[in-house]
């Protein structure tokens, strides 16, 4: 199964635990694959930078470096007009539509709010891990 992982969640997943955690896990096991446009990564390695000058024990490296081989890697343009309220969450809608990518996993209540455009479905990492985690 392919999904989009919005920023909050991979942070979470490496810096906090939790569902998000379990996500990336089951990326590192092949469970499931990580769709990224180049937008998202960069969103992804501005803000680990941030954190990590706060969290100084966590190499997230390791993290970013699997995903520039791990994941799938897709050209998104940007959507023409705003989906979301919140302009700066186009990027993940957008990389969605252009991999035909049918989950969007956030904690974000803007893309939240969109689940269902255009037939992707935004669900919480809790609701995702609840849904598609316990049937593999």
């Amino acid at each position: 199964m392919k999904i989009v992982l919005d920023t909050n969640v991979f942070i979470s997943g490496v810096f906090f635990g939790g569902p998000p955690y379990q996500i990336l896990d089951a990326w590192r096991q092949g469970k499931i694959e990580i769709v990224l446009s180049q937008e998202i990564f960069d969103e992804y390695q501005r803000i680990a930078a941030e954190l990590s000058k706060q969290f100084k024990g966590i190499d997230i490296s390791v993290f970013l470096d699997l995903l520039t081989v791990n994941a799938i890697w897709v050209y998104a343009p940007q959507i023409r007009f705003s989906v979301s309220t919140d302009p700066d969450d186009d990027k993940f809608i957008s990389c969605a539509l252009a991999s035909r990518t049918k989950v969007i996993v956030s904690g974000d209540k803007h893309l939240l709010n969109i689940s269902g455009f255009r037939w992707v479905e935004v669900l919480t990492p809790r609701l995702f891990i609840d849904t598609y985690q316990s049937k593999s």
